[in-house]
């Protein structure tokens, strides 16, 4: 008796997030302390510390490097650090304005040069802030989209037929070609059930399916 396929399946968590497409850099200046924003897209803590430090490199005079990062899908990592700055004025408002950006994977260091003049606790929350938000307005956004993986052994007519099927609805293929086809199917993950499907009708059942993992695009 055949099993029948599996259902869509009900993944735990987004499937999708808003992150950068590429470093931004916004230069103020408040009071005659200038203010270097830098934003980076980075996927994961680790490039986000070594990205904090090659700014530190480029700018090893600055009095203030100020940090904060959203990271992962579920933006459910967050850091922040005042760097000097009075507790809770540099930090946490850079924080704030990139959750309200809805963004993670993202790294946003701001560099101060002082001036000589200070900016006090409300100053220097809407300056730090502020830089944040000037640079995401410049940022150019892209949505990362999970797939789940599926792993598909056929003959080269059945291979042929079911790549057709997949390319019409529009799910991401590769292929390896030897004395038989090997496919790679992504699509989302509540299509799980419809690629078993489509392969089993493609290949009049003779083609199986294993689900080998997600990824994110």
């Amino acid at each position: 008796m055949t099993e029948p396929p599996p259902r869509d399946a009900t993944t735990e968590g987004p499937t999708s997030y808003t992150t950068l497409r590429r470093d931004v850099v916004v230069e103020r200046e408040i009071s005659r302390s200038r203010f270097l924003t830098f934003l980076s897209p980075v996927p994961d803590e680790p490039a986000a510390r070594e990205r904090i430090a090659d700014v530190r490199a480029l700018h090893p005079r600055a009095r203030h490097h100020v940090t904060a990062m959203i990271l992962g899908p579920r933006r459910d990592l967050e850091r922040s650090n005042d760097d000097g700055e009075p507790s809770g004025t540099g930090g946490a408002p850079m924080l704030d304005a990139l959750r309200a950006a809805g963004v993670s994977d993202v790294v946003a260091i701001v560099v101060r040069y002082f001036g000589g003049v200070l900016l006090g606790t409300g100053g220097l929350a809407r300056a730090y802030r502020g830089g944040v938000v000037d640079a995401l307005a410049q940022a150019s956004l892209r949505r990362r989209t999970l797939l789940r993986r599926h792993a598909v052994r056929a003959s080269y007519a059945q291979a042929a037929a079911i790549e057709a099927e997949a390319r019409r609805r529009g799910w991401v293929l590769e292929a390896t070609y030897g004395e038989e086809v090997e496919l790679l199917i992504d699509a989302d993950p509540d299509r799980t059930g419809e690629v078993h499907r489509v392969v089993e009708r493609a290949s009049a059942g003779a083609a199986g399916v294993r689900d080998v993992g997600e990824r994110w695009v």
